[in-house]
């Protein structure tokens, strides 16, 4: 195992840039923000100022905070590769007239999630002393599906020195093997430089399962998590595989986190969250160094609806040096009473770490159905491999204040699902992502700038 000074590991939160094309094209089955807000019109300008305004105001709290670019969109080849052809504005005249949903897909702005990105152990937990990454296929979904190659060579562009790091393969983009990423994966331990055990969780088994969801498709498999743990090099005393509620995912919980949060050695969840409750907290205790410190909300005090609405388990909980942890909850929080209450009386108030609460405004993001725990990926990093980053991306000052002036010279203040056939906005689209790479310091990771 590995020989890294673990009191200089911290959890850095790497946070998605939201994309020029942001949009509201409900794209997302299951996903009852997305569905509910499809044919609105975004501003893909709002979007990504209130996610740099989260980041900058964990940075100024005193959290790592990082930066991870969009993706390529509108995805031009995609639709060549579904037979559109002729000059870019022919294609996308073409598929807004022949297939207006194809178009919306190609120019989904949903790589803003990078919880979903993929799966990452960090080196105290690998074999090899390495942090392992493994992009999600996300197979479950057209739009989402475009991702992963492009996620993978952002990633391999940032965490590059090869000493440090270790990057494996997408798994096979077949329902089998359908992968979401950290949305479903959550570490668990006592500081973040101690073992720690992985808990992932699925809502479906390829070959074998009974019970799963009959509304909704449940969109990470058993195998899948499996295969990514076998991936990095994790043990079965370093793992527990637990099936989310098929009635949470009908009740619109698409991914884990939309029901439950874990940070350190706290596990926050809904009583609906896991299939066998108990089960699976007595295999996290069986297998944690640290003692488990569960906090269950039952769903007497947050309706299944409420947690679904206020996206209050999507909330990133944060620790703090003195062994206090921050939550971080969207502004939706306040607007359910039942929720507001229970974070107040039963949260704050009860016999957990939890000592805080920070409400911030990313309604651009609830409105497609990501809060704020969608929009960040978190990664440990000894001191070490913090400084073997490549690139600018890593949040300062500086950074953030460069980062703004580049949206505000990029981005669109409206973004209506017709504006998405014009051509202009592809070449918005492009010539931002050019400046922002610079920006970044990362090289070319762009399919527009590889050929």
């Amino acid at each position: 195992m590995s020989t890294i000074d673990i009191t200089s590991v911290r959890e850095v939160n790497f946070d998605g840039l939201v994309g020029p094309t942001h949009n509201y094209s409900g794209l997302a089955v299951g996903n009852v923000a997305s569905m509910s807000h499809g044919g609105l019109v975004s501003s893909p300008k709002e979007g990504a100022l209130q996610g740099l305004l989260k980041m900058k105001s964990l940075m100024d709290a005193g959290y790592a905070q990082g930066v991870l670019p969009p993706q390529q969109r509108p995805d031009i080849s995609a639709l060549r590769d579904l037979g559109f052809s002729g000059s870019n504005s022919d294609v996308l005249a073409r598929a807004a007239k022949e297939a207006p949903q194809l178009l919306r897909a190609v120019c989904s702005a949903s790589s803003m999630w990078t919880a979903n990105a993929g799966t990452i152990t960090p080196s105290m937990d690998a074999p090899d002393s390495r942090v392992h990454f493994t992009p999600a296929n996300l197979q479950s979904s057209f739009h989402r599906y475009l991702e992963p190659q492009t996620t993978g060579r952002v990633l391999q562009a940032i965490f590059r020195n090869e000493q440090h790091f270790a990057h494996h393969p997408v798994l096979p983009a077949t329902p089998a093997f359908a992968d979401e990423g950290a949305a479903n994966h959550t570490r668990l331990c006592g500081e973040y430089g101690e073992p720690g055990v992985h808990l992932f969780v699925y809502g479906r088994q390829a070959f074998g399962g009974e019970k799963e969801p009959k509304r909704y498709p449940a969109r990470q498999t058993l195998e899948a998590s499996q295969a990514v743990a076998r991936q990095h090099g994790l043990t079965d005393a370093q793992t527990v595989f637990a099936q989310q509620h098929p009635d949470a995912i009908d009740a619109g919980v698409f991914h884990n986190d939309v029901i439950a949060v874990g940070n350190g050695p706290v596990l926050l969840y809904h009583e609906m969250a896991f299939l066998d409750e108990e089960g699976t907290l007595d295999a996290l205790r069986a297998k944690m160094a640290s003692p488990l410190i569960p906090v269950r909300v039952p769903v007497e005090a947050v309706s299944m609806e409420d947690a679904v609405a206020s996206y209050l388990f999507n909330s990133q909980l944060l620790s703090n040096p003195d062994g206090t942890m921050t939550l971080v909850v969207p502004g939706e929080c306040q607007e359910r009473e039942a929720v507001w209450r229970t974070i107040q009386d039963s949260l704050l108030a009860g016999n957990n770490p939890i000592s805080d609460v920070i409400v911030k405004d990313v309604k651009q993001s609830m409105r497609n159905g990501g809060g704020p725990a969608c929009l960040r990926l978190r990664v440990a990093l000894s001191e070490a491999e913090r400084a073997a980053l490549t690139g600018r991306v890593l949040l300062t000052d500086a950074l953030y204040d460069e980062l703004t002036a580049w949206v505000e010279r990029h981005y669109r203040d409206c973004l209506a699902p017709d504006d998405l056939a014009d051509p202009q906005l592809a070449e918005e689209s492009l010539a931002a992502l050019d400046e922002l790479t610079q920006l970044l310091n990362i090289g070319s990771v762009y399919p527009f700038q590889l050929g």
